[in-house]
Formats: structure tokens, C-alpha cells, sequence
């Protein structure tokens, strides 16, 4: 591990997000062009990216995390951090050595026939080595790195100055991460990877999950030479998933493998449970009979059950085109601001629902991602911190289907996975009830219901609209009542003029200040608010 000092990193870290700090405010100050802009962020990107490699460690996945983000951080930034790979150096045999031997005794070779020297994997948390066991077994041996759980808790303690500082004086763009919330989750995750015991725990909870799929493979666990700091698991040998020489020999096709892919990892998605928030190429292979193999299970998110209904209630909105509980879902789920108009995003969704997946062909999709992230910023709309680590599992998959088949759509692709997965689950007859609702024969029904619920609609926006119309009203008042205390400061400035009162001066002139800076924020707030008010 680089850079193992532990002021000497965490100078490194502040003095680099210091002076990006300023150099954005003075970017703001100075008003600079689009262009300049670009470069500025790109600048950044790679000095954030040269520092990642430096210091490696945590911050290797914290910038894995922050990439994931192209729908609030700028293109430019994105572009040089979008393909960062957690692969660190392998320590030194004797300090591993040295782990190996406190863990199972100092005769720790008596359980093995042999063991590599040679890391076969090493990443910022765990190396894993190639073993045999005295009865013959071939196994892989994850072993702690070592040292390294103070170089977390440093590069912890740094992140907690950055965040404490961004929150009260960065500049960070509306519906950003919450940093705190992101910061508390990270901390958890990454506490739990370092206690292998905790990783041992996930993996014999997915072996459990998938026992019924026959194509897919999760490495048996050792438990009786598991410990918190080595991990003995089943040699798995496979074909990485994105070596397209190696796939193209295999028994079924890239398209085949693809839907497997999404069989996998689509009801991760979308039922209550653990996903595995790490599936990057490394850790997903395929064997020769094209089964797909998942391993590392040390990065995993959980789904709650409120969640999980609240997704699988979403794609039935979807099915029935019920947009007003579409969105209700959304509000649950936390990806709409409180200040959201539910019309404007009901329209919305509606004009998008519209979209044929077959127009993508006649499409410049980097143009539409672009268009989708610009929508996304100027909406009162959020990803909320706790799907941050399940986004970033969806991403990395999605890019692995359009590796292995980008000929094909992956509405396509998913769309008999969808089906199979939906005859399956539990409340099947549910999204067929609402699928049917959404067929033209249903049309009349819908017209009645909408009229029957029409009262409750126009009470609901009435509603809204009285509590805007009250948040004004305050925001008003607050003004006018500081602009009132600013003119009797003016007034008591006068006084103490002429009568030649430094004391009268002086109280008078903060009596004057401290309202013209609540007039100035308060104002702002005002604006801010009222960019999501409607016109009428």
C-alpha cells in the first residue's frame, strides 16, 4: 500500500480538495465560459484520478462510487474517472505470512499441502492466493491486506473533514448526494468488507438464494478456516466475462449469456434482500458450460421489503400507465424533491411512456444520455443516497450486457427475463390485473374511476397549492420585516450621528448589517424555492 503515513495522506487528500474548492469558487466569481469551464473540470478529473493511483486504498472506491454520478457531475470530470479498477500491488509473502500464522497458529502449514506465493488477485481491501488442502482440494485463500484497517480509518477521518467542509461551504448543485447519509453508508460497507466473517455470511446467504438456478455458480465456503481476516473458499476456475475470444467458444451465445446475466441479477433488483454491489468483470466469470460465476461477495447492499414493494408497485403503475401512483411511488421511494410539482411529473412520465425502444436504433444514445442527466439536474428530482451502491451495481451490469451483446437492446433482452422472473414472484396476479387495466377495453372503466376520484384529486392539488401559497406568504413576511428592521438601523444611524454617540454609532450600524445579510439570504431562498413554483 502507497503512501502508508498517515498525515502525509491525509495532507495529500485536504490540500487537494482545498484547492478545488477555491478553484470553483473563483470559476463563480469570475463568471467563465462553458469552455473554460470544461477544461476546469476535466483538469480536476485528472489530478483526482492521479491522486486515487497515488494513494489507492479506500479512496479507490470511493472514487468507483463518485463515477457512477455522471447525472450530477460534469462530463468532463466524469470521463477521466468512469474506468478507475480497484488493483493494488500485492504485499510482501513474509507479511502475509505473518497474518496466515496469527489467525490458524503458528503450524498453519499443517493445514495445507501448499499455497502460491504469488497473489492471483490483489485489491485495496484482500489478496487472494492459490492453496491446496491436505485432502487435495484446490481452494482460494483470501487474506486481509495487511495494515490496512489504519490506513482506513485515516483516509475515514479525512473524508469526514472534506464532507463537514463541503456541506457548509461547497457549491454542490441541487439534489446532490447527501454526504453525510453517503459518508455513514460507505463507512458501514467497508467495515463490513474488512471483517471477512461478514463476507462469509453473504456468500453462504447467496449460495442459499440461487441453489435452484442451475447457471449459476457461488464457490462453497470453508467455515472451519474462515476467520475476520482469511476467507478460504472453492477454486473456481472461468473465463472472464469480457473476453470476447474466450466467450465466442462457449456452448451458447453472447445474447444467451447476456439474459442469464440479467436472470441473475434482476431479481436482486427488485426483491427484498442483498444484491452484490460490486459485480465488475473481475468478479463475475463464466465457466466452459457457460454457468455464470459470481464471486467477492465482500461489497453487498441490502433492499428493504418498503423498497422492494414500492419498486415492483412502480412497474405496475407502469403496465396500468396509472402515472399519478407512478409517481407516488417515486415520492416514496425518495427520488422526488418536496417542492416537485406531481402534474408536472405525471405529464412527464406520460410523454415518456410514449418512447418506442425501437427509436433507439435511429438515435445518437451518448446525445440522449447527455439530454437525460440535463433533465435529471434541472428537475426537482434526486437519487437518494441509500440506492447509490444498488445504481452502481445496475450500471456495471448494464455495461457488461452491451460488452457482450451491443447489437441488442437490453429492453429486448430483459423483456422475456421480465416475464419469467414476474410468473415466478409471488405477486404475479397483481401485475397481470394491472396489465390488463392498461388495454384499450379498460379505457371506459379508467374514465369513470379517474371521474369518481376526481374530487379527491382537485382537494389534494388545492391542498398543495394553499401550503405554496403559505410558504410565500412567510417568505414575504420574513423580507418585509427585515427590510423594516434595515430602514430603522438607517434611522438609528442617522440619530447617532447627529447627536455624535459612538455607542448609538455602533449599535446602530449592526442593527443595520445583520438584516440586510437575512434580507440577501432570504431573498435567495425565495428564488431558489420559486424556480419549481408552476406559472399557475
Amino acid at each position: 500500500m502507497k503512501t502508508k503515513n498517515k498525515f502525509n495522506r491525509m495532507f495529500r487528500v485536504l490540500s487537494f480538495f482545498l484547492i478545488t474548492f477555491m478553484q470553483i469558487y473563483w470559476y463563480k466569481i469570475s463568471r467563465k465560459s462553458e469552455a473554460d469551464w470544461e477544461k476546469l473540470w476535466g483538469d480536476i478529473g485528472k489530478r483526482f484520478r492521479h491522486l486515487l493511483f497515488e494513494l489507492e486504498g479506500l479512496l479507490i472506491k470511493v472514487g468507483q462510487i463518485i463515477s457512477t454520478r455522471a447525472d450530477l457531475l460534469p462530463p468532463a470530470f466524469i470521463k477521466e474517472i468512469e474506468d478507475l479498477t480497484d488493483h493494488v500491488p500485492p504485499s510482501e509473502w513474509s507479511e502475509i505470512q505473518e497474518v496466515l500464522e496469527t489467525e490458524w497458529g503458528n503450524r498453519y502449514k499443517e493445514k495445507l499441502l501448499s499455497i502460491e506465493k504469488e497473489a492471483i488477485a490483489s485489491a485495496s481491501i484482500g489478496e487472494v492466493y492459490r492453496g491446496v488442502l491436505k485432502s487435495g482440494s484446490t481452494v482460494a485463500i483470501k487474506v486481509r491486506r495487511p495494515h490496512i484497517h489504519s490506513v482506513v480509518q485515516t483516509d475515514f477521518r479525512t473524508l469526514s473533514i472534506v464532507i463537514w467542509f463541503a456541506n457548509h461551504f461547497a457549491p454542490l448543485p441541487k439534489g446532490f448526494i447527501n454526504l453525510k447519509v453517503l459518508f455513514s453508508e460507505l463507512k458501514q460497507v467497508i467495515e463490513r468488507e474488512l471483517d471477512f466473517s461478514k463476507e462469509k455470511e453473504t456468500l453462504l446467504y447467496f449460495r442459499e438464494r440461487f441453489k435452484d438456478l442451475d447457471n449459476v455458480k457461488i464457490p462453497t465456503v470453508y467455515k472451519e478456516l474462515s476467520t475476520s481476516k482469511v476467507l478460504v473458499m472453492e477454486w473456481v476456475d472461468g473465463i472472464k466475462i469480457t473476453d470476447v475470444e474466450e466467450v465466442g467458444k462457449l456452448p451458447i451465445t453472447r445474447k444467451e449469456l447476456a439474459q442469464r446475466l440479467i436472470k441473475v441479477f434482476l431479481p436482486q433488483w427488485l426483491e427484498a434482500g442483498k444484491f452484490h454491489a460490486d459485480p465488475h468483470p473481475g468478479n463475475v466469470l463464466v465457466s466452459k458450460e457457460g454457468h455464470v460465476i459470481l464471486l467477492d461477495f465482500g461489497m453487498a447492499g441490502e433492499i428493504s421489503k418498503n423498497d422492494a414493494s414500492a419498486f415492483q408497485n412502480l412497474i405496475e403503475s407502469f403496465l396500468a400507465k396509472d402515472y399519478p401512483k407512478a409517481v407516488d411511488c417515486l415520492s416514496r421511494l425518495g427520488f422526488l424533491l418536496p417542492e416537485a410539482d406531481t402534474r408536472i411529473m405525471e405529464r412527464l412520465l406520460a410523454e415518456w411512456m410514449t418512447f418506442q425502444p425501437t427509436q433507439l436504433t435511429e438515435m445518437d444514445l451518448i446525445a440522449l444520455k447527455l439530454e437525460l442527466n440535463d433533465m435529471i439536474q434541472a428537475l426537482p428530482i434526486q437519487i437518494p443516497t441509500r440506492f447509490v451502491f444498488l445504481g452502481r451495481s445496475f450500471v456495471t451490469i448494464e455495461g457488461i450486457i452491451q460488452h457482450l451483446a451491443p447489437d441488442e437492446e437490453l429492453l429486448e433482452l430483459g423483456k422475456s427475463v421480465f416475464m419469467e422472473w414476474l410468473m415466478h414472484a409471488g405477486n404475479k396476479w397483481s401485475f397481470i390485473w394491472q396489465w390488463l387495466q392498461s388495454q384499450p377495453v379498460f379505457k371506459f372503466f379508467h374514465s369513470v374511476t379517474e371521474f369518481l376520484k376526481a374530487p379527491q384529486t382537485f382537494e389534494r392539488i388545492k391542498e398543495i397549492e394553499q401550503r405554496r401559497q403559505f410558504q410565500f406568504t412567510i417568505y414575504e413576511n420574513r423580507k418585509k420585516q427585515l427590510f423594516q428592521l434595515t430602514l430603522f438601523g438607517l434611522a438609528a444611524i442617522v440619530v447617532g450621528i447627529s447627536i455624535s454617540n459612538p455607542l448609538v454609532l455602533k449599535l446602530s450600524l449592526g442593527l443595520s448589517i445583520i438584516p440586510v445579510f437575512g434580507y440577501i439570504i432570504t431573498s435567495y431562498k425565495l428564488k431558489k424555492w420559486m424556480k419549481y413554483m408552476p406559472e399557475k
